[in-house]
């Protein structure tokens, strides 16, 4: 079975590019080791082409190669903070109709030209004081992932909701460094969510 894990810096953590079967250090590591010691008589190859850095447009570039050549048997996608991040210096937003258009594009795709199942991870970000401010344009582009996720997904994963209710009690640091990025605490998290909509998706 082939698991494409797809995305930006949270699914990159620090792979070694040149082999896109080696995991880097965050949740699709932690989701590898899940799975093979749920599915021992499976045999799982792992690609992780997460590249830091990109956004909804740099998944669209990489449609062909990073995705219908793979031809996964499953591929997961958390994509959208860069969406908001890369334009909240000066609140130049992205318009929700494009970035819903280029999200749709690359759904669009996998559907047609793989027979992939898709499992979508929203985009999140914790309670950080800094980082606010990035709800004014967030919470849209959230909504249009849980409505491409009604339309494209097998199994959606809403993450934003799910990590804000790990912070009660534990708080946000206890997770990530900087509300985004998670720790290792915060991959082992993720990483727990994917293996149980791993065994859903599977049923």
């Amino acid at each position: 079975m082939r698991i494409l894990f797809q995305g930006d810096s949270i699914t990159d953590c620090g792979r070694d590019r040149s082999d896109y079967r080696n995991l880097g250090n965050g949740y699709p590591k932690y989701t590898a080791e899940l799975l093979k010691k749920a599915y021992p008589d499976t045999d799982f190859d792992f690609i992780n082409l997460g590249i830091s850095g990109n956004q909804t447009k740099d998944l669209v570039d990489r449609l062909q190669s990073d995705f219908v050549d793979i031809q996964p048997d499953l591929v997961s996608i958390h994509i959208g903070i860069n969406d908001t991040w890369h334009r909240a210096e000066n609140r130049c937003w992205l318009g929700n109709d494009v970035f819903e258009a280029q999200y749709r594009e690359v759904l669009s795709a996998i559907k047609e030209k793989t027979n992939a199942k898709i499992l979508i991870i929203e985009q999140f970000l914790l309670p950080v004081e800094d980082k606010a401010f990035f709800r004014a344009d967030l919470n849209g582009k959230i909504d249009i992932t849980r409505k491409l996720a009604r339309e494209f997904a097998d199994y959606y994963i809403p993450l934003d909701g799910l990590m804000a209710q790990a912070c009660i009690g534990y708080g946000a640091y206890h997770w990530s460094d900087d509300g985004v990025h998670p720790n290792e605490n915060g991959a082992k998290f993720i990483a727990g969510l994917y293996a149980d909509a791993f065994a859903k998706i599977m049923k």
